[in-house]
């Protein structure tokens, strides 16, 4: 029993839940109801099919086809949605101010009908669809400003409401008709045709960029290629000519002077737009053809600027575009010279050829910025064919960027993939020329490009000298004018053990903070003479509590031609540059001479004692 009155009670509370989704939910609250009694039209619009008006002579046919609008009649276009939206949403919010009832037996007397501009409407409204109201009769206007009277249908009562829909509808065809020439945005557009006098260029995007693809092959700006492209999906009709079913030949349209075809993801029709004659009436339009539109159409005369565009003004100035998410190896070959190849390591890079060497990230991370940044300082050839007279036969300098797969995929097979090279030639005039992979052309860019790519292994090392904690430096010795040695005597006191002389704690702090943190302001490449360690400015040598047997040795030799410091340290063959301050803070005194060794010369005088000195 229990159990059958709990089968009963569920089937219930299933049968309340289906009648609230589908009928209760759907039924307007009490609010609701109010509001829509207020208004003057209840309808869906979702529902909607069609618009008719009937505006005196014009009739004015809309329709929804596959959830857009077009206009029907009197002519076929698009129409435009956003006018359209503003109706319908004028239409949902339009209020009864009052009502004029009826007469007798239902029927509103016609002298009243007149009397109310209602007995022939020249403006009507008629919405098509499921559920869809009666027809609009829009009357005179009633006594107060913006009211109106308004019928719907043979309805036996007459509404007086605002005028806000009568000057929705109050309007020629042409005011319904989208300006906007196509419903294509920039951003959708994933080739392009362009015909002109000049020739026939085709643009196709790849991997969200721009290339040519004809008369020559080559990569293209996507910013240019962006903004001729809006001049078609941004173009607005300044004046709607005719249907396209006239004389082309008065519109300079039976023979175009150029045009341009735009095409949509899946879309092997494209849209094209023809490009005639300058109107006599009207210099700065030109007349112009759309399809799939068919009709003639006035634009503004700067839309032609489209067909004066040529493939080097559309070519991408940049040297390269190097995308560096998928980049894993990096090879640098000199003429002449061990190829140098720099690793990513997750997050960090390192240099293979130097023993794995940690690498400087700053400066690899500058070369991929240079790169990209770096423009073409002219396109020189078109084609390869002449390799040798640009001397990338046998390149001066040659970079391979590589992804690295560890395993076997679906996609790639285990090992290193170069997608890109770059080699660069001949110099001339401050120019380099160089060929980017496979590409066919041949470009010029700055010389100075080849300053900035170090061909030495030293140059891509690391900048950081020592990775120390200063606290874990014991002793060290210091040579400059003479030579000096400390010892630690406590967390951060110091004492000399050389001389008695009291030792200045803070600067020998200092110093052990700069020693311990070194950090290179470049590296200089192998040593030489030039560098000045026959005869070091300073020389720095300390031992450490974790290893104390192995002593460190810092060499700092002469200035730099920027006035900093060649400097090298032991176990590592290549010179690099430390900064000013951090020699300056490795030269601070260490100590304060012990008033026993402080001769009497050396005492000062007070100036307002001291006589001159004796000859």
């Amino acid at each position: 029993m229990k159990t059958r009155t709990t089968l009963i009670l569920l089937v219930l509370v299933v049968a309340l839940g289906l009648w609230i989704k589908f009928f209760e939910i759907k039924i307007p609250n009490t609010a609701e109801t109010k509001r829509q009694a207020g208004n003057v039209l209840t309808f869906e619009r979702e529902k909607l099919e069609g618009i008719i008006i009937q505006n005196g002579d014009d009739r004015i046919e809309l329709h929804r086809e596959n959830g857009k609008w077009r206009l029907t009649a009197p002519v076929k276009d698009q129409a435009d949605s956003a006018t359209i939206d503003n109706l319908l949403s004028d239409l949902e919010s339009w209020r009864k101010f009052s009502l004029i009832s009826g007469k007798g037996d239902g029927k509103i007397d016609k002298g009243n009908l007149s009397e109310f501009g209602l007995t022939q409407s020249k403006l009507r409204l008629k919405l098509l669809g499921p559920g869809a109201p009666p027809e609009i009769r829009f009357g005179k206007d009633a006594a107060l400003n913006a009211e109106m009277y308004v019928r719907l249908g043979d309805a036996k009562d007459v509404i007086i409401a605002g005028q806000t829909v009568r000057n929705d509808i109050s309007k020629k065809p042409d005011d319904f008709r989208d300006r906007k020439l196509t419903s294509l945005t920039t951003a959708q557009v994933i080739r392009a045709v362009i015909k002109s006098p000049a020739g026939e260029m085709e643009l196709a995007k790849k991997n969200e960029h721009w290339e040519i693809v004809k008369p020559l092959q080559a990569r293209g700006d996507d910013q240019k290629i962006g903004d001729l492209l809006a001049q078609v999906t941004n173009a607005r009709i300044e004046e709607f000519i005719g249907d396209g079913s006239g004389d082309l030949h008065t519109y300079g349209l039976a023979e175009p002077r150029g045009s341009i075809t735009i095409y949509g993801a899946d879309d092997k029709q494209g849209e094209t737009l023809q490009l005639g004659a300058t109107p006599e009436k009207n210099k700065e339009q030109i007349y112009a053809r759309f399809e799939p539109r068919h009709g003639i159409y006035a634009l503004s005369k700067k839309t032609e600027d489209l067909l004066a565009a040529r493939p080097n003004d559309l070519r991408d100035h940049h040297l390269v575009r190097l995308e560096t998410d998928a980049l894993d190896r990096i090879h640098i070959q000199g003429a002449g010279q061990p190829e140098i190849v720099l690793a990513r390591k997750g997050e960090t890079w390192t240099i293979v050829s130097k023993s794995n060497e940690p690498a400087n990230g700053d400066e690899v991370r500058r070369l991929f910025n240079t790169l990209n940044e770096q423009q073409v300082s002219k396109f020189v050839a078109d084609t390869a064919s002449e390799l040798p007279k640009y001397g990338l036969d046998h390149p001066s300098l040659q970079l391979t960027f590589s992804s690295f797969a560890s395993e076997n995929t679906a996609e790639t097979a285990a090992g290193e993939h170069p997608f890109l090279t770059l080699a660069f030639g001949k110099t001339e005039e401050g120019d380099v020329y160089a060929r980017v992979g496979e590409e066919p052309f041949i470009v010029a860019v700055s010389r100075q490009l080849l300053s900035q790519i170090f061909s030495d292994p030293a140059q891509w090392q690391e900048l950081a000298i020592y990775k120390l904690q200063p606290n874990e430096i014991t002793h060290f010795s210091r040579v400059m004018e003479r030579e000096e040695t400390y010892e630690r005597t406590g967390p951060r006191t110091w004492q000399s053990a050389r001389t008695t002389d009291a030792v200045e704690n803070k600067n020998v702090q200092s110093l052990l903070n700069t020693l311990a943190s070194l950090r290179a302001v470049r590296w200089v490449g192998a040593t030489t003479s030039a560098h000045g360690f026959d005869k070091p400015t300073l020389v720095l040598t300390f031992a450490t509590k974790s290893d104390p047997k192995t002593t460190h040795k810092l060499t700092i030799g002469q200035k730099t031609d920027d006035s900093m410091w060649f400097a090298k340290v032991d176990g590592r063959d290549d010179t690099f540059v430390v900064s000013n301050p951090d020699m300056n803070a490795c030269k601070l005194p260490l100590t304060q001479p012990s008033p026993s060794n402080v001769s009497p010369a050396a005492t000062p005088v007070s100036s307002a004692t001291s006589s001159p000195p004796t000859p």
